[in-house]
């Protein structure tokens, strides 16, 4: 079986183009970690960026509790489902919130199904 060259330079270039099509939205994911937190009232989704995250003991839900009681309160983004341009159901950031510890406050990873657009810096 004798394949030409131009033929598997194309397959070559069109691997590239889907790899980085499919590849760049699980990039900008991993960016922002949504986090729920329950308290006896309500629930609000948050997200933290990797860098937010450094700050963290732990990097999890664990870590996010024991900072939160440690300072007493934090600033995080909260994160909503909105429509994208193209109609698509995207998780994004809303704005700026404030938490303050309390007894009955339940911090847990949360997984979205959806896109997770990463935190605009230039909107704080």
């Amino acid at each position: 079986m004798h394949i030409s060259k131009r033929l598997l330079l194309g397959l070559g270039v069109a691997g590239l183009i889907m790899e980085s099509v499919v590849v760049q939205p699980a990039f900008a994911a991993d960016k922002v970690s949504l986090f729920k937190v329950i308290t006896t009232k309500d629930e609000v989704v948050i997200g933290l960026s990797d860098d937010e995250l450094i700050e963290v003991d732990g990097k999890n839900a664990g870590g996010i509790a024991k900072m939160l009681v440690a300072k007493g309160s934090m600033s995080v983004w909260q994160y909503a489902v909105h429509k994208s341009a193209s109609g698509d159901l995207e998780q994004a950031p809303l704005h700026r919130i404030g938490l303050i510890a309390t007894d009955s406050l339940r911090v847990e990873p949360y997984v979205s199904p959806l896109k997770v657009l990463p935190i605009d810096e230039t909107r704080k």
